[in-house]
C-alpha cells in the first residue's frame, strides 16, 4: 500500500506558496510513488501554473496528484500518514483532531520558508510538542547537508543539459513565445516584485554597448516597466525598444516552460522562493529580489545567502555581485553595480555553474522528506 501524504497550502504570495507545494506534490507522486493530496485554499493561482486544471473543482487529479479545494467549512477527511503544513499555515482544527485520534500517528511536518541563516541548521528536524499531545516537526529546506535541501526533480539537470546542447530546442521554445532575439544580444528574464530602482537598471541597459533583450512574464513588475516606458499597461506580446534595450512582455507560463525560459536566458532576475531556486538550477548569473519583510528583516536573509553563494569568487567579482544584489534589494541605484558586474561576466557565469553542481551533490527536498519519514516510522 502506498504511503499517503497530505500537503496543505494557503496561498499568500500569489504563486510562491502554491509553486513550491505543487512541485513537491508532483515529485513525491512521480518519483517516490506516494499517494499525495494537495489541499489548496485558492485554486486560481494554481490554474496559472497548471493550465489544464479546473479552478472550480472540489477534487481533481492532475499529473498523479489529487488536488483538493481546501474549503472554509471543513469536511471530514481521513488524515494521511504524512501531513505537511506548508509555510506555517494553520491546519483545520477538525483535521488536527482526527490526527490525534488516528490509530497510527501521522508524521506532522511544518515545511518552513527557505533561508540560509545559520540558525536554520540547528532548528531543522526539531519537534514541537502540541497541547493536544501531538508533535509537529520543523522541516527546513536549505543549502547545506544539515538542512532539508532544495526541490530538484531527478531528471532536471539532465533535461537542462540536453536543452543547452540543442540550439534548435532553444530557438523553437523562444519562437513559441514570439521571441526572436538578434544575434549577439544578451537575453534577460525579469520576474520581480515592484521595485522603484528598476528604471535605473533599465537606463543602464539602454545605454550599454551590448544590446539586451529583456523578457518580462506577466507579473507585479509590469507596472514599473510601463512607468519607465511612459506608457499604459502593455499586453502580452508587445515589444518596445529604447536605445540598446528591447523589452518584451510574455504570458505567464507553466512551471516547465518557466524552467526553459531560465535556461534560454543569459541572466535571470527572479523573486521570492520558487523562481529563486529554479534560477540556481539554471546555472546562469542571477539577481534575487527577496520578499520584503517588516523592519527590513529580509536584508539579513539576503546577506546570509550571499555569504555562502559568493564563496570562491575573486574579490572584485564578489564585490560586484554583492553590490548589485544589495542595490536591487535596498533601494539603491543598481546601474553602477550592473556595469561593474559586466566586467566579471565570465567569472560569474562559471561560478553559477559551480554553485549548481555543489547543490546537486546534496539530496533534494522530496528525497529528504521521504527519508525522514522512513527513519521516523
Amino acid at each position: 500500500m502506498k504511503t499517503t501524504w497530505d500537503i496543505f497550502c494557503s496561498v499568500v504570495d500569489n504563486y510562491g506558496d502554491i509553486g513550491v507545494t505543487w512541485r513537491l506534490a508532483r515529485q513525491l507522486a512521480a518519483e517516490h510513488q506516494m499517494a499525495v493530496r494537495l489541499w489548496v485554499d485558492d485554486l486560481a493561482p494554481f490554474v496559472r501554473l497548471c493550465p489544464q486544471a479546473d479552478a472550480g473543482a472540489a477534487a481533481q487529479w492532475q499529473q498523479g496528484v489529487e488536488v483538493r479545494q481546501w474549503p472554509a467549512a471543513w469536511q471530514p477527511a481521513v488524515p494521511a500518514d504524512v501531513v505537511i503544513g506548508a509555510f506555517a499555515c494553520q491546519l483545520p482544527a477538525e483535521y488536527v483532531e482526527a490526527m490525534r485520534v488516528r490509530p497510527t500517528r501521522s508524521l506532522w511536518l511544518n515545511l518552513e520558508y527557505l533561508s540560509a541563516e545559520d540558525w536554520v541548521e540547528g532548528c531543522h528536524g526539531l519537534p514541537s510538542p502540541q497541547p493536544n499531545g501531538l508533535r509537529k516537526v520543523f522541516f527546513f529546506p536549505g543549502f547545506t547537508e544539515r538542512t532539508g535541501g532544495l526541490l530538484r526533480e531527478a531528471s532536471l539537470l539532465a533535461r537542462r543539459e540536453a536543452f543547452e546542447q540543442d540550439p534548435s530546442a532553444r530557438s523553437a521554445f523562444l519562437q513559441g513565445l514570439g521571441v526572436r532575439p538578434r544575434p549577439g544580444v544578451r537575453l534577460i528574464s525579469l520576474f520581480a516584485y515592484e521595485n522603484p530602482q528598476l528604471g535605473n537598471w533599465l537606463d543602464a541597459l539602454a545605454t550599454a554597448d551590448q544590446p539586451s533583450h529583456v523578457l518580462v512574464p506577466e507579473g507585479r513588475i509590469l507596472g514599473d516597466v510601463c512607468g519607465w516606458l511612459g506608457e499604459p499597461l502593455l499586453g502580452v506580446g508587445e515589444v518596445r525598444q529604447r536605445g540598446a534595450l528591447t523589452m518584451q512582455i510574455l504570458p505567464f507560463v507553466s512551471q516547465d516552460d518557466y524552467d526553459r525560459l531560465l535556461w534560454s536566458s543569459d541572466f535571470n532576475a527572479v523573486r521570492g522562493e520558487d523562481s529563486f531556486v529554479r534560477a540556481q538550477w539554471a546555472a546562469r548569473p542571477m539577481l534575487w529580489h527577496i520578499y520584503l519583510q517588516e523592519d527590513n528583516a529580509h536584508w539579513e536573509k539576503l546577506d546570509a545567502f550571499l555569504a555562502i553563494y559568493r564563496q570562491g569568487l575573486s574579490a572584485p567579482a564578489e564585490a560586484a555581485l554583492v553590490g548589485l544584489w544589495r542595490a536591487w534589494n535596498m533601494d539603491r541605484d543598481p546601474g553602477p553595480a550592473w556595469r561593474e558586474a559586466l566586467l566579471h561576466w565570465d567569472e560569474l557565469r562559471q561560478h553559477a555553474r559551480q554553485w549548481c553542481a555543489r547543490l546537486a551533490a546534496q539530496p533534494d527536498l522530496a528525497m529528504a522528506l521521504v527519508h525522514f519519514y522512513r527513519n521516523w516510522i
